[in-house]
């Protein structure tokens, strides 16, 4: 069974789901197909987002299990190695995969990440330093990217 539960955050209504004991999504829209329902482990998700939110973690430790292709697996994982208060491009990040002509599939991929500010898809930016595409919206990401004291890019 999968379970999902709504929290209220400083960005907004968040959804944080979870599948036999792993964190399968964290979207700004409710999961169909779930049961809702507080776990022990979405609790505790829920608690590491707080202190996130407030300053005092860098690093989530929870189970994670992003359902993708194996593209897009690989482009998730070089995100979830961006440190905290850092950034990258859509280049780099192609480069680290090993395919930097892919550019605009790690794009997509990145668009298409189901567990947001866990994996942190909002530390990849535009080769010019600007801020690009986010599923949560530009404002959401450049939040992030302000908690996280990195901000020197400006929402056009």
């Amino acid at each position: 069974m999968k379970y999902s539960f709504s929290y209220h955050t400083p960005i907004g209504l968040i959804w944080i789901a979870e599948e036999n004991g792993v964190i399968t999504d964290l979207s700004f829209s409710p999961k169909n197909n779930t049961e809702n329902l507080e776990t022990t482990l979405i609790r505790r998700a829920a608690k590491q987002l707080t202190e996130y939110f407030q300053g005092s973690r860098t690093t989530f430790d929870l189970p994670l299990q992003p359902h993708g292709t194996p593209f897009q697996l690989a482009v998730w994982n070089a995100l979830r190695d961006i440190p905290y208060g850092e950034t990258r491009s859509y280049k780099d990040i192609a480069i680290t995969i090993g395919n930097v002509k892919a550019c605009r599939a790690v794009g997509m991929a990145n668009n298409k990440n189901p567990i947001s500010i866990i994996i942190p898809c909002h530390r990849v930016i535009g080769a010019d330093g600007s801020l690009v595409g986010y599923g949560g919206g530009l404002d959401i990401k450049k939040s992030l990217l302000s908690l996280e004291r990195k901000l020197e890019y400006f929402v056009e």
